[in-house]
């Protein structure tokens, strides 16, 4: 039984996916430094410390010979084992005779005291005698003095190089403390390769930028007449609708380098490093101006400082450092602030005041004429079919955001070249619409009554809404597992809507509710099946009462609940009603319900004989459509 039911139908609080609007090619990025070469200084440095430590080395270990004791050296030389020495200062080195069975060598050390029987008993065996002089040159006597102290001033000059992170350095990257530096990625306009001609939809957003744009160009223009351009612009819209992507073709359009970033990069564990890198950005910035700083998730260091203590200090600083740089661009400065964010509802107050975010631009998901703008763009540089009809598509993917769609196109080019197609047809997009809205199927794994069950399940709330007159257009029906559902019921708006009245909600209500009533009325129970309705069907009644008044007790009041803002806060925050109002606005949305829940009910055994026709249609085919339902039930779609 399905636990969640995915609906194409776009509810009120919903969400949406992040990535950008268009498909036209992103700017590339910088080339990356090449990694400095060593210097004069660094291949001296080098290589007095490889000889200081193979000097080091050499004296640790000797050639080999084996250490020997003076009495045995005498022994071995009396028996004629000994075939040459070299006597050097205390140090006597020498090779035996045998040389295959005594190949190594040996050496020993003269005692304390004058031994005046080796010299003859060296004549004696008649052996080879090297003398050589202990005195050593005075360029190696240096060498050897100086030696320590060349070691420890070429290590001060390596350490000191690297702190300071100079062009040559041994540490990549800038130097041991280059995390102070600003992480800001530096376009340049010729490595920028999107525009604003790349961009289907973001009409408005577009033409409030053009004024920035402008003003880049032509500064002297503004400051001439006293205008003072806004020092920063707030993007703010759901994910996926573009907000980089526009934020890097303002800075193509005017021909600026964009510096990006985004907010996460300023802090770190280390208190008042997000602070430094803010005063780095701004200052590399101003020395390049004209240009544009780009934040995107502005929301990770602007979030509403707390006042009760308990908050994220490292944090804070970067919010302090980011509104005194802006605070602290003068008039002349070109240099325009761009941030985005997905929730401008938990920014800090200071951070959106007049003279510094003060200018808002808002993206919204695009409307039906926008999305179809878009699978064009996205569509170029697929080969589609003849049959492929995109109005149809831009029709059925109310709530897209530009992301979603390009996922949607290439969702549809991967499953043609899947099956060896040279076109993507328009059946491709149709499952990867599919697919994208409702996840990928899945192997069924139901028994012959749970698969019944899900039959039921499922015609219960396509009976439903086929009857609720104020619903959504039935698109889809059917029993075939995808994603983590079972089975889903697929509604597809008409048209857009920016507003929902009280009957179409409740009607929503009650083809949430249609599954569950539909096994209640032909099993005489429930199942674990409805999970997911019930609480979407609660969440949104909970919204029509204490957001929209929609209710007949407590009137036309907005209830706020800290949780609804804040679901990870770490202590409780206070509620603006008392206990008495809270039980009023739970008895209130338990009626809606259960008003709901009886339409449904009274609905589905008034069409008892449909609702066992569309289930045994659904056990037979899996899938049936809206005309299908149609047909069943006997009249028109």
């Amino acid at each position: 039984m399905s636990n969640s039911e995915p609906q194409s139908q776009q509810q009120p609080d919903s969400g949406n996916s992040d990535d950008a609007r268009s498909s036209g090619p992103s700017g590339k990025q910088p080339t990356p430094n090449p990694t400095p070469r060593l210097g004069i200084l660094d291949s001296f440095i080098f290589a007095l410390l490889l000889f200081s430590l193979l000097r080091f080395i050499g004296m640790g270990f000797s050639s080999g010979a084996a250490e020997i004791p003076y009495s045995q050296f005498k022994d071995e030389l009396r028996e004629d084992l000994v075939a040459s020495v070299v006597i050097q200062g205390d140090q006597i080195r020498g090779n035996y005779r045998n040389a295959q069975e005594q190949s190594t060598g040996f050496t020993t050390t003269f005692p304390p005291f004058d031994d005046a029987d080796l010299f003859p008993l060296l004549e004696q065996q008649d052996v080879v005698v090297v003398v050589r002089s202990n005195e050593q040159s005075i360029w190696t006597l240096i060498l050897i003095n100086m030696m320590p102290v060349l070691l420890l001033i070429g290590i001060f000059l390596m350490a000191t190089r690297a702190l300071r992170g100079k062009a040559g350095g041994s540490l990549p990257g800038g130097g041991l403390f280059s995390f102070t530096k600003s992480r800001a990625k530096l376009s340049e306009t010729k490595d920028i390769k999107v525009s604003y001609d790349d961009i289907a939809g973001l009409t408005h957003a577009k033409q409030d930028l053009s004024e920035i744009i402008d003003f880049l160009k032509h500064p002297d223009k503004y400051l001439a007449i006293g205008a003072h351009i806004p020092k920063g612009i707030l993007m703010i819209g759901p994910p996926g609708t573009g907000k980089t992507l526009l934020a890097k073709a303002t800075a193509a359009e005017a021909g600026v380098p964009f510096f990006s970033i985004t907010g996460s990069e300023f802090v770190e564990m280390f208190v008042g490093v997000g602070a430094s890198r803010v005063r780095d950005m701004f200052q590399e910035a101003r020395k390049v101006a004209p240009a544009l700083i780009f934040i995107d998730e502005i929301d990770s260091v602007g979030r509403a400082r707390s006042n009760i203590g308990i908050g994220n200090d490292e944090r804070e600083q970067t919010l302090n450092q980011i509104l005194a740089e802006m605070d602290g661009f003068s008039a002349d400065e070109a240099v325009v602030v761009i941030a985005a964010t997905n929730r401008p509802d938990i920014l800090d107050t200071a951070l959106t005041r007049p003279g510094r975010f003060d200018r808002k631009v808002v993206l919204d998901l695009p409307q039906r004429d926008a999305r179809l703008d878009i699978l064009k763009v996205h569509a170029r540089k697929v080969p589609l079919g003849d049959n492929v009809d995109l109005e149809t598509i831009a029709a059925g993917t109310i709530g897209f955001s530009g992301a979603d769609l390009a996922n949607l196109i290439n969702e549809a080019a991967l499953l043609a070249a899947r099956e060896g197609k040279t076109r993507v047809e328009n059946s491709d997009l149709e499952r990867a619409r599919d697919k994208v809205v409702l996840g990928e199927k899945r192997e069924s794994v139901l028994t012959d009554a749970e698969r019944e069950r899900t039959a039921y399940h499922e015609a219960g709330h396509a009976l439903t809404a086929y009857f609720m007159p104020h619903a959504d257009a039935l698109r889809k029906v059917s029993i075939v597992p995808r994603g983590l559902a079972m089975g889903f019921t697929e509604q597809t708006p008409k048209e857009d809507k920016m507003s929902y009245g009280q009957h179409y909600l409740e009607d929503r209500i009650a083809i949430m509710l249609g599954g569950r009533c539909a096994e209640k009325l032909v099993y005489d129970e429930v199942s674990s099946g409805a999970a997911n309705d019930l609480k979407q069907a609660t969440e949104l009644a909970r919204h029509m009462v204490t957001e929209w008044g929609m209710n007949e007790n407590l009137g036309a009041l907005s209830f706020h609940h800290p949780e609804q803002s804040y679901p990870n806060q770490e202590f409780m925050l206070h509620k603006d009603y008392s206990e008495h109002t809270a039980e009023l606005i739970d008895d209130e949305v338990r009626n809606l319900i259960s008003n709901n829940e009886r339409r449904t009910m009274e609905t589905l055994q008034a069409h008892r004989t449909e609702l066992d026709r569309i289930a045994a249609a659904l056990i037979e085919r899996e899938s049936i459509s809206d005309s299908d339902v149609a047909e069943i039930v006997g009249g028109d779609s």
